[in-house]
């Protein structure tokens, strides 16, 4: 990524305008692994189970879609190269997420969130905000991040019913790379948060997992 360099400012903005629209737009994201659920039998699931996992999985999906866009923020102001490289490689394997968690949505007759666009702006510019601070709070940020990302998607495995197996596959696998990037992010570096600050970006948390449930 040595000619990383030598982009401008208004490749930047370009480039950052094109990850915004590949994580927003339907089907827009392409994977490079293929989803765990591939391998996981058809379930029955009744009307009321299956709103319920896909109110779960739209939850999932716009914690993706906010991690997309902390990382293209933070990446957009880092100091040192290897920090950017750092979050934008994170950002290549959320991708992966954020598609599996819409087409387990879309399998489940449901859409993700109409709020996602909101969200994605408010979270860029954390991002963005973090990483002018310096590359350590921004750093510290992912951490604390993933560390709540992990706590949410165990809570979701403990809901979802035992025979929906494809769903479960998709978040355990999630579950593993979330704990993988926050160790990432603390072994290059990445400030430990205080627990004030953990309690208020879980409370902040909350305010997404409650809206995007339903919409």
């Amino acid at each position: 990524m040595a000619s990383e360099r030598h982009f401008s400012p208004v490749d930047r903005l370009l480039l950052q305008a094109d990850a915004a629209l590949r994580t927003l737009l339907p089907f827009s994201g392409q994977p490079t692994r293929p989803s765990p659920a591939i391998v996981q039998p058809e379930s029955e699931l009744d009307e009321q189970q299956a709103q319920h996992i896909a109110g779960l999985m739209r939850i999932n999906h716009t914690g993706e879609v906010c991690a997309q866009a902390l990382y293209q923020g933070q990446a957009l102001t880092a100091k040192l190269p290897q920090v950017r490289q750092a979050m934008e490689h994170a950002a290549d394997e959320e991708i992966d997420h954020l598609a599996w968690c819409e087409q387990r949505i879309r399998q489940l007759g449901s859409q993700p969130s109409i709020l996602n666009p909101l969200f994605y702006g408010l979270s860029f510019g954390v991002g963005a905000a973090a990483g002018l601070i310096s590359d350590r709070v921004s750093l510290g940020f992912v951490a604390a991040t993933e560390d709540q990302v992990v706590k949410h998607l165990d809570d979701h495995l403990q809901q979802l019913p035992e025979e929906d197996q494809k769903s479960r596959a998709i978040l355990e696998q999630m579950r593993a790379d979330e704990e993988q990037h926050a160790c990432n992010a603390l072994e290059a570096g990445g400030l430990r948060f205080p627990a004030p600050v953990k309690f208020g970006m879980s409370l902040l948390a909350k305010v997404m997992t409650s809206t995007t449930y339903r919409v």
